[in-house]
């Protein structure tokens, strides 16, 4: 079974159920790069000049594009990376709403801004360039979209570095953009090399760099951008904390707990992976909780009945087995799982594990896969330490009917977002983004288009 998702002159497109290639998609040369990067300036500057409106037809067009062809979409993220198929139909109906969203609201986000100066001094929102952006596979049209979406309604080109492994889905968004109408070059996709992704990043017509991706990816990224005076947005791991409080509805809380891991076989910055409980529920939350895990479907992606599928790579795999094997040897009780599945396909077993605490593993590091971590706190000031006891902050959960203090909680858990009675999860309509290692800046709702936009003052006869 050929399992690599890479090879030295190419990227490989590998079926994680059961290692077959689909795909082989040879690396591009420097001087490719250079005529890439060209081009995108090129589109740039004819995408620069549309008008708003012009854009925004443009939006609602790919919105239905997107929905022409969303079998065809997620049936390629499914032979990528494994996604169940009906989780992949969600992801792309999910961008098209993404579409639909700007596409009604884009007109006010890019509109001048007035002052406290009155109507001598306003704001203007002007598009910086060429932006490289550095995407995962976990959701690749999702991840992709959000980020694009916003970036080219202000204006700007965006040229795509995807995952390895997921080169299809990449070539088929860039399809549907052109199809929609943007310009040729105003997105384009680049299958190059990390040692090329460098050369990109310092090449003056790449105005801007956002990476969605690792603490250590978006590390080196960063500093490659800063060094060139490049503006930088990071989204990051996460390790959210899902808290669930002594007053908390027991049966929501399980219901969404389930999918807030588990969904996309677990494979998301943004998923429950410490569960934090209040002593008095513990016990109970835990037992319906280990009987609603042991109930998800394993198998085909392609099934429709299927919840969880192979995880996306090998490699992903071992490691995950690893981070979950040395959490036990540290002390931590395997409630269900633990081991990966036999047979074709890179399987991991749903796994619960109980009494992780920080200096395991488990809670310390990110797990990127179907493994659940719980945790007992002693009470509401020890879930809210347990939840800050991470070097991450994406997002997280809290569990309480008592909105006042989920009002007076939330603004002490160091999180980008949290949301209270649901699981962590982006909208179009609210900002997304970390803070510590989880990354700086915002995507979506407006926050997202003017990240990469010059806001500048225009100020008449200042006296």
């Amino acid at each position: 079974m050929n399992s690599s998702f890479h090879s030295i002159d190419a990227a490989l497109s590998t079926n994680p159920s059961n290692g077959d290639v689909i795909g082989r998609y040879p690396y591009e040369s420097i001087e490719h790069l250079d005529r890439s990067v060209g081009l995108s300036m090129q589109g740039f500057k004819a995408w620069s000049g549309t008008t708003v409106q012009t854009r925004l037809d443009m939006l609602a067009r790919m919105a239905a594009v997107l929905r022409r062809d969303i079998e065809a979409l997620a049936r390629m993220a499914t032979r990528e990376m494994g996604k169940p198929i009906v989780q992949a139909r969600a992801e792309v109906e999910k961008c098209a709403v993404l579409c639909d969203w700007y596409a009604q609201n884009g007109a006010a986000i890019l509109g001048d801004q007035s002052t406290a100066i009155g109507e001598q001094a306003y704001v203007s929102y002007l598009p910086l360039g060429p932006v490289l952006a550095v995407m995962p596979w976990n959701f690749p049209y999702w991840q992709v979209l959000r980020g694009a979406v916003p970036i080219l309604l202000g204006g700007n080109a965006y040229v795509l570095k995807h995952a390895p492994n997921v080169m299809g889905c990449a070539y088929l968004v860039e399809a549907a953009w052109l199809e929609a109408g943007v310009p040729p070059g105003a997105f384009s996709v680049l299958n190059i090399t990390p040692e090329l992704v460098a050369k990109a990043i310092v090449d003056p017509r790449i105005a801007a760099v956002a990476v969605t991706g690792s603490v250590r990816a978006g590390s080196a990224i960063a500093a490659q951008a800063g060094a060139a005076l490049k503006k930088t947005v990071l989204e990051l791991g996460g390790s959210d904390p899902f808290i669930v409080l002594a007053d908390a509805d027991l049966e929501s809380a399980v219901k969404a707990a389930v999918v807030g891991r588990f969904q996309n076989t677990g494979q998301i910055c943004i998923a429950a992976k410490r569960i934090i409980l209040e002593a008095p529920i513990a016990a109970a939350f835990t037992e319906r909780f280990v009987q609603a895990v042991s109930a998800l479907q394993i198998g085909d992606p392609a099934d429709e009945t299927t919840y969880i599928g192979p995880m996306a790579r090998y490699d992903l795999r071992d490691e995950l087995d690893t981070q979950v094997q040395r959490t036990v040897e540290a002390g931590a009780e395997v409630l269900l799982g633990a081991s990966k599945m036999a047979g074709k396909g890179n399987y991991y077993e749903p796994t619960v594990l109980a009494g992780v605490r920080p200096g395991m593993v488990a809670f310390d590091q990110e797990t990127f896969g179907p493994v659940a971590a719980l945790t007992v706190a002693e009470s509401v000031d020890d879930a809210i330490d347990l939840a800050n006891n991470s070097e991450f902050g994406l997002s997280g959960a809290l569990w309480t009917q008592n909105k006042d203090l989920a009002r007076q909680l939330a603004r002490r858990v160091d999180t980008g977002g949290i949301f209270v009675n649901g699981f962590s999860a982006s909208d179009p309509r609210v900002p997304i983004g970390g803070v510590k290692k989880s990354g700086y800046g915002r995507e979506l709702s407006h926050y997202g288009v003017h990240e990469f936009m010059n806001a500048q003052t225009v100020w008449f006869d200042r006296t």
